[in-house]
């Protein structure tokens, strides 16, 4: 399993099993060479310790990219806790995954993801202080959402103008799947600036929170990919772009921030073949992740983020350019972009 390509190259993997607090957690250790590995801490109830295995080798890979095309001095990293995040969060639990974390010595820095929360970020800072994303503290920059949500936006907006020539949102249709932190916040952009939203979600909440907010159209969840808009917009859990729904896709654009968005690499080309522009994920995700490095660093500077988080359209840019010239497909490019910027480093 860990000699396929999505695995390959990674400097630590470790299983933290606590049985006072019930932590069963993964934390994988992609690469350091741009500095200590960076990735939020995920809750998840998955089927089986493989899979939280895979989310995690997957994520962590993905976080090296991000912050290597980011511009950050952060390697990637990522932690994975098997459980429900409605029902297994104890004081106790997020205690042992601060000392798990603390364990590793630097070599890996936490921050919140799905099923995280500031609260959570807290706990676990009582352990060890390689945690961001606090709500308190001399460098606590709060919930990274906001600047996600801002990232994707503006990654948007590069592809919009990329492949349809506008340099607005007024009067598209965007389809926004998962309406929750991040979602929520990007549905309040793209609302201001005139776009029609489309949403789905697992949460009735979420959902009429958007409608009453954003007057946004409620569509059912297995409907949404195959919806027919300007741009799709993936913000819930990945893989959702696999051989099931491809053929179904009604967009010309995907841009959104999910991570993993592709089940596997091939589907890339099945897009581009189908003439549909993909923002590779962790590119244009990459706001909360500057947010983060902007506290973990030191002297937090939100001009500094959002200096970041803007530029995120500009490498994007290039990236379709680099696409098209090469002929080959953005998630392939972008990879490749990627890893020269780390072995650049290296050498």
């Amino acid at each position: 399993m860990i000699d396929k390509n999505q695995f390959r190259g990674h400097e630590q993997l470790a299983y933290f099993h606590d049985k006072k607090s019930g932590l069963k957690a993964f934390i994988a250790v992609h690469n350091t060479s741009l500095g200590p590995s960076a990735g939020g801490c995920r809750m998840w109830p998955y089927d089986n310790e493989i899979d939280a295995l895979n989310d995690a080798l997957r994520l962590s890979r993905g976080m090296s990219y991000k912050n290597a095309m980011a511009g950050l001095p952060l390697g990637g990293g990522k932690a994975v806790i098997i459980g429900n995040s409605k029902t297994d969060k104890s004081e106790e639990l997020f205690k042992a995954l601060g000392r798990a974390i603390n364990s590793l010595n630097g070599a890996y820095i936490t921050a919140e993801d799905v099923g995280m929360c500031e609260e959570d970020m807290m706990i676990i800072a009582t352990e060890t202080k390689h945690v961001a994303g606090l709500p308190h503290g001399d460098h606590a920059s709060g919930d990274p959402s906001p600047f996600t949500a801002k990232g994707i936006y503006n990654g948007i907006k590069a592809a919009v103008k990329y492949k349809l020539g506008r340099d607005t949102l007024e009067g598209l249709t965007v389809a926004v799947q998962g309406v929750g932190h991040v979602g929520r916040y990007l549905c309040e952009h793209l609302h201001g600036d005139g776009a029609r939203v489309l949403v789905s979600d697992i949460v009735q909440e979420n959902l009429d929170y958007a409608v009453e907010h954003f007057g946004a159209t409620i569509v059912p969840t297995d409907k949404i990919l195959s919806v027919e808009a300007d741009v799709l917009s993936p913000c819930a859990l990945g893989a959702i772009i696999n051989n099931d729904t491809i053929a179904d896709l009604n967009a010309p654009i995907i841009a959104g921030g999910a991570n993993n968005q592709l089940a596997n690499d091939s589907h890339g080309v099945r897009l581009m073949d189908r003439g549909i522009l993909f923002a590779p994920d962790y590119v244009i995700n990459a706001g909360g992740i500057i947010n983060v490095c902007g506290e973990a660093v030191g002297d937090y500077d939100v001009n500094w983020v959002n200096e970041k988080v803007e530029n995120i359209y500009n490498t994007l840019i290039h990236i379709f350019e680099r696409s098209d010239a090469e002929h080959r497909p953005t998630n392939i490019v972008a990879d490749e972009m990627a890893e020269e910027i780390i072995k650049n480093v290296k050498a």
